[in-house]
């Protein structure tokens, strides 16, 4: 994956950029020497590393806007840090760029129940967003599966989603309000702890905007009572096929499913390894969950139970207790690092019409054969929201190469069958030269003409999104 060539210049100025730095943070904020910026050098998508020009961890919205008033003067590029979980490269800095993590950026500033809100520094982690609100019942609704350790601030920049966003929504469906500061040094409220603003839906705009735009500090999100009860069940099938079309059907039955998860065979058997969940051995699993009152519950799973047992299922299992439904969501929560163990993967994330699964699943096998590389595939069925999982060896020449032309073809595959490139992972480094397979060249300048607005030196999270060459020209102009 190219990146751009760094600025010389910029990077004679790093002694010069260090001491303006310490002026206005702690010392133990400013990060600079070679040895410790290397734990900034990738995130998630650790095929690619480069170690930044420095780091800094300011603790307030204050010392994120002087450190951005010292890069835009200096025009030192800023690439904004949430946990570094990024599955796309969305966190990679360039050699002449600057780390801004917002890890220290971790309170909770307000919680207000009567109005289901709560205010928190972004550099708070998913799952403690709901830590703080759970003693009195309520829940913040995004999960994806990184939530032990993912960031708010890298949500909000992904709009991130997770197994349970089919009935909840992703990030933008849970979002009120932000702070954000722009590459000027400027702070700026936008939305807040109210329903809808008035004027243009600029939330929208920043939710999803891959840190191009500015860098949120803080952000009200919406909290929502837990459900009276949640019960999950596990279907397995003889085919991928067959599993997709069980989806499908579901859908299009009007039930709606707080969750629809699916693995296929090489998962199933990586987390069976792993975790000990007690699944099946077959070609493909479901978990379908449903919440709400018993009486709730017995009716959707009715439905559901129904439309699977016409499909021959392999096994069906319902969850009948509390220790049943965690031990069926077990496998599934583990299977990202269940594959780990057994290979190096590339983790994508399309998006397709839910009528297209059957379809879509047999066309990833036929082109696993072709390639010759194993694929794994665990997902968001519900929403159509593919994770392929495409193993290779990352010290075997070309193997990465290879296994980047397979998952740009899975890629263009979703956008031929009306999907989209990504669900909730972002474009950064890894599908931004795949941009030109979904939108036109009007389309393309359209979005970049917003970051003129934002940021129109283009310093903000450099090389990701957008074209490379067009990236660079825009930097130019």
């Amino acid at each position: 994956m190219q990146m751009p060539e760094p600025d010389a210049q910029l990077m004679a100025r790093k002694p010069e950029l260090v001491t303006r730095l310490r002026e206005v943070l702690p010392d133990d904020a400013v990060i600079f020497e070679e040895a410790e910026t290397r734990a900034y050098e990738c995130d998630a998508l650790t095929a690619y590393r480069c170690p930044p020009l420095a780091a800094v961890l300011p603790s307030n919205t204050e010392e994120v806007a002087a450190v951005l008033r010292i890069c835009h003067e200096m025009g030192v590029p800023v690439v904004p840090r949430g946990a570094g979980t990024s599955l796309a490269g969305g966190s990679l800095p360039t050699a002449d760029s600057l780390i801004l993590g917002v890890a220290r950026m971790n309170e909770v500033l307000d919680v207000d129940y009567d109005n289901r809100s709560i205010r928190v520094q972004t550099g708070r982690t998913n799952l403690s967003v709901s830590g703080a609100v759970e003693e009195e019942e309520f829940f913040y609704a995004p999960d994806p599966s990184s939530q032990l350790a993912c960031a708010i601030a890298g949500n909000i920049a992904m709009n991130s989603g997770g197994a349970h966003c089919l009935k909840y929504g992703v990030t933008t469906n849970n979002l009120l309000g932000v702070t954000m500061v722009t590459m000027q040094g400027d702070v700026i409220e936008i939305g807040g702890a109210h329903l809808d603003a008035a004027g243009y839906d600029l939330l929208g705009l920043i939710c999803g905007s891959e840190g191009q735009l500015g860098v949120v500090t803080e952000a009200t999100l919406r909290i929502l009572r837990k459900p009276e009860g949640a019960r999950p069940v596990l279907m397995g099938y003889d085919s991928n096929e067959v599993a997709g079309q069980v989806v499908s059907d579901i859908i299009k039955a009007g039930v709606l499913p707080v969750a629809i998860e699916f693995m296929d065979r090489p998962c199933i058997r990586a987390t069976e390894a792993f975790a000990g969940a007690g699944y099946p051995d077959c070609e493909a699993l479901l978990i379908v969950e449903v919440e709400g009152s018993d009486a709730e519950i017995d009716e959707q799973l009715g439905v559901i139970l129904q439309i699977a047992r016409k499909h021959n299922p392999v096994e069906l299992r319902e969850s009948g207790s509390a220790e049943e439904s965690a031990k069926i969501w077990l496998g599934r929560k583990s299977a990202f690092g269940a594959m780990g163990q057994i290979n190096d993967y590339m983790c994508l994330d399309g998006t397709i019409p839910v009528s297209q699964l059957p379809y879509v699943l047999r066309r990833i096998g036929e082109m696993s054969k072709e390639y010759g590389l194993d694929v794994g595939n665990v997902f968001h069925a519900g929403d159509g929201n593919m994770h392929p999982l495409i193993l290779f060896d990352a010290n075997k020449p070309g193997d990465l190469e290879l296994c980047e032309a397979f998952g740009a073809d899975i890629l263009r595959l979703c956008v031929e069958v009306g999907g989209c490139l990504t669900g909730e992972h972002g474009v950064g480094i890894e599908k931004r030269d795949l941009m030109v397979d979904q939108f036109a060249p009007d389309d393309l300048e359209i979005q970049m003409a917003v970051k003129d607005v934002f940021d129109p030196a283009w310093l903000l999270n450099p090389a990701k999104v957008f074209p490379l060459e067009a990236s660079a020209e825009r930097r130019a102009a």
